[in-house]
């Protein structure tokens, strides 16, 4: 695995280059006086990482940050206190300073649990390949799980010399854009060039963590951005537009502009982690329409007074937003019911009322029908 500029990089620079601040040094304060020395995970493989440290990339050992919590494991991206040179060997992460941000999602276990992608983001750059039908429930979904995490998304159509006509292209963008509200929607070709400069300028400060499934074309994109190929490319299938796990791990690279790139491993699936927060901002017309209902508890089903259903009614929400706005609220309150008793019991008590109100319901329609 190489580290693009890093050869290049002077050891005082080398830090600030990875996205060091005076916020992460005072932060740090108290592990450099324990004779620890900071730097940044850029990659983790079972159970140790490489840390870009003054000194330059250097192999560590997680044993003493391995938390009972799998969203506290050591990650892409986290600032770590480290042995200095020549303490031992392997070398030891003996600490991760706080993060800023944090991308998650759930896992595919049965066994509850959140999974970490990458920390202390600043962009998240969705990928969707225009080889397949775009699938706006899929991006809602991403969208959703970025904006928890405090990163800002922009949504990247890769592919775009596979859309000729600008006509076409546009609409493509527009029925993008209509699903994520407040986000740039980038049409990009990495065989063209299309597009590069404007990413490459959203990505110019801070950290991006590309995300995306697989043959969405983040591998390519991530050679382009850092102008040297730092990822294998391998052909996505052209009956479904899907790839073969290019990428295993998560990577952490200099950009030659400025800014750090995080890639990540194609994700099959892109399950909600606690994100009702994130489901509000890509919903954003719903929820600002349901501030005008008539009951603040409003189901937006056959309430009186409802504005939501005002919005379908009339045309000027579609239905598939309010059907996919429900459906991932009702999955990330699964999600939190299985770790938070509380919310569990109030479920249980919503679904127990709805139960009776359905019977209820049926009982008078009997009752009219004789």
């Amino acid at each position: 695995m190489s580290f693009p500029l890093s050869s290049v990089i002077s050891d005082s620079s080398l830090l600030d280059a990875h996205g060091w601040d005076s916020g992460w040094a005072s932060l740090f304060a108290p592990y450099a006086a324990q004779g620890l020395v900071p730097g940044r995970v850029v990659r983790v493989d079972r159970g140790q990482c490489d840390v870009a440290t003054a000194e330059g990339i250097v192999r560590a050992d997680t044993a003493f940050v391995t938390p009972h919590d799998p969203l506290r494991v050591v990650c892409t991206g986290d600032w770590a206190a480290v042995d200095p040179a020549g303490v031992g060997d392997p070398r030891y992460v003996r600490a991760c300073l706080p993060r800023r941000t944090a991308f998650a999602r759930s896992t595919s276990s049965k066994r509850s649990e959140g999974q970490i992608l990458a920390a202390n983001v600043d962009h998240a750059v969705i990928t969707v390949s225009l080889a397949v039908e775009l699938d706006l429930g899929r991006i809602e979904r991403f969208l959703a799980l970025a904006w928890e995490s405090g990163a800002q998304p922009t949504v990247v159509l890769s592919k775009a010399d596979l859309v000729p006509d600008p006509v076409g292209l546009s609409y493509l963008v527009e029925d993008v854009e209509t699903v994520a509200p407040g986000v740039q929607v980038v049409p990009l070709s990495s065989t063209t060039g299309e597009g590069l400069d404007v990413l490459s300028a959203v990505v110019a400060g801070g950290t991006t963590v590309l995300l995306g499934v697989s043959g969405a074309g983040k591998s390519t994109l991530a050679n382009a951005l850092v102008g040297e190929d730092v990822m294998t490319v391998q052909a996505a299938r052209d009956i479904d537009g899907k790839g073969r796990h290019t990428t295993t791990t998560r990577n952490l690279f200099v950009l030659p502009g400025g800014g750090v790139l995080i890639d990540t491993p194609g994700l099959r699936g892109v399950g909600l982690w606690d994100a009702e927060t994130g489901v509000g901002q890509v919903f954003s017309e719903i929820e600002e329409l349901a501030a005008n209902c008539r009951f603040h508890d409003c189901a937006h089903e056959a309430e009186p007074g409802c504005a939501v259903a005002a919005a379908i009614e009339d045309g000027s929400l579609p239905v598939r937003r309010l059907e996919s706005y429900r459906k991932l609220l009702r999955e990330n309150r699964r999600i939190v019911a299985k770790t938070d008793a509380r919310l569990r019991t109030e479920m249980l008590k919503d679904w127990k009322r709805r139960g009776a109100e359905g019977r209820r319901a049926m009982e008078l329609k009997r009752g009219h029908a004789r």
